[in-house]
């Protein structure tokens, strides 16, 4: 486990360093923009998304049943992951007829698709649980205190 450690941290030196190299070749105009949204990002991620994310899962912990909370909240992920990755597509900027770039779909409704997908998903995950044999912490809450099997005799 501690090569494997220090294997992903010696990737991770390499890799910065190759972006800080790369960045060496950009003009400080084109530096100040990248440091200008990498801020922007922080901001927004520390006093707009993140205080949203805790609204949501205290709401979502009264309003949703228990079985429910899980799917529910990996679906809403999902969908801010596929919300995220569709920004830089979704008016297809760039899109003229000398740039061949630019693919010709039709982004929106994938990305819809895509959405209705992952909450499909929802419903088919709750109908799979139920088929699937007793777990152990259901076993653990049906038991009581006095539930407590004969131990092996010392030897």
């Amino acid at each position: 486990m501690r090569i494997l450690q220090i294997v992903l941290i010696a990737a991770g030196i390499a890799v910065g360093a190759c972006g800080a190299v790369l960045l060496l070749d950009d003009p400080p105009v084109v530096l100040v923009r990248i440091a200008v949204w990498a801020a922007a990002g922080v901001i927004l991620h520390d006093f707009v998304f993140a205080p949203l994310c805790v609204a949501l899962g205290f709401a979502g912990r009264r309003l949703l049943p228990a079985p429910w909370r899980t799917p529910v909240a990996v679906a809403a992920l999902c969908s801010v992951v596929l919300a995220l990755l569709a920004i830089p597509v979704y008016d297809k900027p760039g899109a003229r007829p000398d740039n061949l770039t630019v693919l010709d779909r039709d982004y929106v409704s994938g990305l819809w698709i895509a959405l209705a997908v992952v909450w499909v998903c929802v419903p088919l995950y709750l109908l799979a649980a139920r088929r699937l044999p007793v777990r152990q912490d259901q076993v653990v809450d049906g038991q009581r205190a006095d539930d407590v099997e004969r131990q092996p005799p010392p030897v």
